[in-house]
């Protein structure tokens, strides 16, 4: 007779792990995500394609990494579906007819848009090919990076000067806004591990640019203050406590008669060591005590309050923390690097009333002119929209009018839209509005639910609620 099968497998699923946003003491659910584009896939060249992956390498995890452009694929198809992914930045990479690589910051769904032109970068397999240790990617790009800025807002910087200060202060939130906030509480020290130096330039004199360095650096830390055989021996030792058990990083010290001659002479044991040949830090990084983090049995009250007064009675020239260990903070840097200039600042997506330009300034009474192209512009904008709300409750009275029962006995929720109807003395607007369509976006999307017969049930709903 067979032997009994035993089930093995269980049916019961597993549990879900926390959260990586929950266990590195950032906000999940409100986290800034961002998309970086090439508009124009296939005329921006490699090396800005390449420069792309590269950017959206520094902005994981909240980016879309896997991102494919396609050359048929627009701007506003991108902005249609920032609101349902919950994206609230584009970085937008291009290149124009003269050859120049621009960069355009936009922040979803109302703006305001940061035009850069990209006047030197770097690709990260450049910075990597010129460094002697290049770090590898490994657990840096699972947390998001440290955003550093520096000399953003000038303390001489005022309404009348050609770089305003509001201008300083709006770009500071917009970059500020790129990447979640930290909470000094509750943000384990081991999560940060990267950093993002944005450095503005100044200028001698108030000549109105705007130059910002983009540097990406990696976070290691080193100890310090051991000689290079100590430091092996420490390592070995690691590697013999850990899971893995390897014996490759040992030190060979059957050659030696004693250890002080592996301490004092390397490990061939000739020679004597020195702080030349020691191979400790020379000191020049800066230093850092770090509480090194061990198991602790859990007293009772009586055993803390004597724990508590055996401290006290110590001397503090005598307490020695041995847990403390000094490390040099070391930056090594990833990449790209770009040398980015403002060049224009707009109120809305991608297109809106310029705010700030370097090369085109305007009179007060220019300004004037603008404005009032724009609010004429809102306004025709306003009565399209409620032109085409009235034309579809039109659309809704004739209907119920004119229904009628089928032969099968059933109510005929058919409707005959006549295109020419919608919107028919509009004119439509190509330019961006604020929720990220064009003009004549809305009316497309309702003709294509017509067609699918999405719109019958819409036309429920609103009668309903």
């Amino acid at each position: 007779m067979a032997k009994r099968r035993q089930k093995k497998r269980t049916h019961a699923g597993a549990k879900n792990p926390a959260t990586p946003a929950a266990i590195n003491g950032h906000a999940n659910s409100r986290d800034p995500k961002s998309m970086v584009i090439r508009i124009g896939a296939g005329e921006v060249g490699s090396s800005v394609s390449q420069l792309a992956t590269d950017v959206r390498r520094v902005m994981e995890p909240g980016t879309a990494s896997r991102l494919k452009e396609r050359k048929a694929n627009r701007l506003r198809d991108y902005v249609s579906m920032c609101g349902p992914l919950g994206v609230t930045h584009l970085m937008l990479f291009s290149r124009s007819p003269a050859g120049n690589t621009n960069l355009r910051l936009a922040v979803t769904p109302r703006g305001p848009t940061f035009n850069f032109r990209v006047e030197r970068y770097s690709l990260c397999k450049d910075v990597r090919r010129a460094q002697r240790h290049p770090k590898g990617g490994g657990k840096e790009y699972i947390n998001p990076p440290l955003l550093v800025m520096n000399n953003f807002s000038s303390p001489e910087a005022n309404a009348n000067s050609k770089v305003p200060k509001h201008l300083e202060s709006l770009t500071t939130t917009a970059f500020q806004s790129l990447f979640p906030p930290i909470n000094p509480q509750t943000t384990p020290l081991k999560s940060i591990r990267r950093v993002l130096l944005l450095n503005r330039e100044q200028s001698p004199e108030d000549d109105g640019t705007f130059i910002l360095n983009f540097r990406h650096y990696a976070i290691t830390t080193k100890t310090v203050g051991l000689s290079k055989p100590l430091k092996r021996l420490n390592a070995a030792e690691k590697l013999l406590n850990s899971k893995k058990g390897k014996k490759g990083g040992l030190p060979n010290l059957g050659k030696l008669k004693d250890i002080s001659e592996f301490m004092i002479g390397g490990e061939d044991g000739q020679g004597y060591m020195t702080d030349g040949t020691s191979g400790s830090e020379a000191g020049s990084d800066a230093e850092v005590e770090i509480l090194e983090t061990a198991p602790r049995k859990v007293l009772t009250a009586k055993a803390r309050a004597a724990a508590a007064a055996q401290r006290e009675a110590k001397d503090d020239a005598d307490k020695v923390n041995d847990n403390v260990e000094r490390r040099a903070v070391k930056l090594v840097e990833l990449g790209p690097r770009m040398r980015l200039r403002m060049t224009k600042v707009e109120e809305g997506l991608c297109a809106g009333k310029v705010m700030w330009h370097e090369y085109v300034h305007k009179s007060k009474e220019e300004v004037k002119e603008l404005d009032k192209k724009w609010e004429q512009k809102r306004k025709e904008k306003e009565a399209r929209k409620k032109q085409q709300k009235e034309n579809v409750e039109k659309k809704r009275a004739a209907k119920v009018a004119n229904k009628k029962p089928s032969a099968d006995g059933k109510d005929d929720d058919s409707m005959d839209v006549d295109e020419d109807d919608y919107d028919s003395d509009m004119d439509y607007d190509d330019s961006f509005d604020s929720e990220g369509l064009a003009g004549d976006a809305e009316e497309q999307v309702n003709e294509k639910m017509e067609e699918a017969g999405e719109w019958e049930d819409e036309e429920e709903e609103i009668a309903a609620g």
